[in-house]
């Protein structure tokens, strides 16, 4: 906890100096309290720093092919020359962000994961796939996933001016 806290500290001291007066003094604080509520719920003041990663790319206003790219490495592993993701992988890192709508109360089920895992294996003979089948696989807009897309969009379009005028 005291890792990412420092890193969450280092991040948001260097928005508040890209950003000056748009960034929360307490928003480190609250960040680490949202990703203990949905990655430690037991209390054992420990959370996985790869499920906090998956929860800031997650929420992060990057584009989503780069969140989805950043998921990948995060979560796939080296073979020879290639990186690839595989069936457990994938499993953990959608149960990791399975646990951002859940803490809202809109996660799906175990067997959600499940299936989204065996659509995306669809036709792989492999035990891994590589990034590009991975990204395809994203970019159908996985039920499991859906809100991740609808996220992206909606804060999209808060940057979004018209110039036209209602009577």
């Amino acid at each position: 906890m005291q890792q990412i806290s420092r890193m969450l500290m280092k991040l948001f001291q260097r928005a508040r100096s890209e950003k000056p007066g748009q960034v929360d003094p307490r928003a480190a604080e609250f960040t680490l309290s949202l990703l203990v509520a949905m990655y430690d719920r037991s209390g054992t003041g420990y959370v996985k720093t790869r499920s906090a990663a998956a929860a800031l790319i997650s929420l992060s206003g990057d584009t989503l092919l780069a969140k989805y790219r950043a998921f990948f490495q995060f979560y796939a592993v080296p073979d020879g020359k290639v990186t690839l993701i595989t069936r457990s992988a994938l499993r953990s890192l959608l149960t990791d962000l399975n646990q951002i709508p859940a803490i809202v109360g809109e996660g799906c089920t175990l067997s959600c994961v499940e299936i989204a895992i065996h659509d995306c294996f669809h036709g792989v003979l492999n035990a891994a796939i590589v990034e590009e089948k991975f990204l395809s696989w994203l970019r159908s807009e996985p039920a499991v996933l859906l809100w991740l897309p609808t996220c992206y969009r909606l804060s999209a379009t808060e940057m979004v001016s018209h110039q036209a005028r209602c009577r």
